[in-house]
């Protein structure tokens, strides 16, 4: 028998309560309404751990900023896949809207030019354009940079003629080329300096702040950085309660404390378990042994569906480091203890670390020190056969 279940584990899923991120809403929300009076404002990027909720975030705060009829698109870049195919769609579909009015038909040339220019140069596969070849080599261009400025600049001046602000939510930014981010940061520096109203806001993982400061001295004072984790004790509290009131349904305090316990308060972890719990209790109150007796399979679908994605996708030597880095015990790890536990020498695993870091398994903490990006991924491959064989048996092969 179906039965209606108020809590939403997975990837970027609206929950029916969202914990703990108020704050954050209503700061962007005010950057939203400068953004509607034609004001330039800096743009927000969110960095965190998987399962923190960034992605829930954004699409929030994509809703809000529609609301206030800013025109938005949403851009999940991926590691096999072309941003520049994806800015250029998604350019084009501003100016489509632009079109649609009579009035600002005229303004659209320059700019439908810029994108041509984009696309050409930049994706081959892109067959958005049907061009004589003729006309392909018009609108080659040897820079990214200056290319991509060009498009932003020229729809940015339209946005701010026609008062239709524009902003780019881009998800998963780790994944973005060097070159492009680059590219991407200049273009919107330039655009602000102008004064036109386009905004990102962005979502990725811990290393972004790394990759968006290396790469331009400048992005600091253009982006506002905000890091989100784990909810704190009372906020987890609210997660796990208030979906459940709608059902009439509560949490004994000891139950509450288990949960949060267990999912160390991060949202996908106590979204994930509550459904298990919700699922399997037939009580109006909810007890600490009703967590307990559902945690088996709590852990199964963690193991199955979250971590096993992730570790399926390393290869042999990659998955030995991980080992490595799991039986350093405490985390974060120095890379010098886990080649220690490897029985090799720094400089033979770099690339192993550059290759996991690429991948969005681990990322760098400080100096020389690795985290995982996963929560509690570390209990997760304690609990490998593979990895118990591999710690029994020493150093790597």
């Amino acid at each position: 028998m179906f039965k209606i279940n108020p809590y939403r584990p997975g990837a970027g899923l609206m929950p029916m309560y969202i914990a703990g991120r108020d704050e954050d809403i209503e700061s962007v929300e005010e950057m939203f309404n400068a953004l509607s009076m034609n004001i330039p404002t800096p743009s927000i990027v969110f960095s965190g751990l998987r399962g923190v909720g960034k992605t829930v975030l954004i699409n929030k705060l994509q809703g809000i900023a529609e609301e206030k009829d800013i025109f938005c698109r949403h851009i999940e870049v991926e590691e096999r896949n072309d941003f520049i195919s994806q800015i250029a769609t998604c350019s084009q579909a501003f100016l489509r809207k632009v079109s649609a009015k009579e009035k600002f038909k005229h303004l659209i040339q320059k700019p439908l030019d810029a994108i041509k220019s984009l696309v050409v140069s930049f994706d081959a596969n892109d067959n958005t354009f049907s061009l004589s070849l003729q006309e392909k080599e018009l609108y080659k261009s040897n820079s990214l940079t200056q290319s991509l400025t060009e498009v932003f600049v020229n729809i940015g001046e339209i946005a701010y003629k026609t008062e239709i602000p524009i902003c780019f939510f881009i998800d998963e930014i780790q994944y973005m080329k060097q070159k492009e981010l680059g590219s991407l940061i200049a273009a919107l520096h330039r655009t602000n300096q102008l004064g036109y109203p386009v905004m990102i806001v962005g979502a990725g993982l811990p290393k972004i702040y790394k990759m968006l400061s290396e790469e331009k001295s400048y992005s600091e004072r253009l982006f506002v950085y905000k890091e989100i984790g784990s909810l704190t004790y009372e906020q987890s509290c609210k997660a796990i309660e208030e979906p459940a009131k709608k059902f009439s349904v509560e949490y004994s305090k000891d139950a509450i404390d288990k949960i949060v316990d267990v999912t160390k308060g991060y949202p996908f972890f106590i979204q994930q378990l509550c459904q298990v719990v919700y699922n399997n209790t037939n009580e109006k109150t909810i007890q600490k042994s009703h967590i307990e007796n559902c945690m088996n399979d709590f852990l199964k679908i963690l193991d199955v569906g979250f971590f096993k994605v992730r570790y399926e996708r390393c290869s042999d030597g990659e998955k030995r480091f991980i080992f490595a880095m799991v039986k350093c015990g405490e985390l974060p790890c120095t890379i010098s203890n886990v080649a220690k536990n490897l029985g090799k020498k720094v400089k033979t695993i770099s690339p192993t670390r550059a290759q996991l870091i690429n991948k969005g398994i681990i990322f760098p903490i400080r100096h020389s020190e690795l985290d995982f990006t996963v929560p509690e991924f570390d209990n997760y491959i304690r609990r490998l056969g593979e990895y118990k064989q591999w710690n029994e048996s020493g150093l790597d092969e």
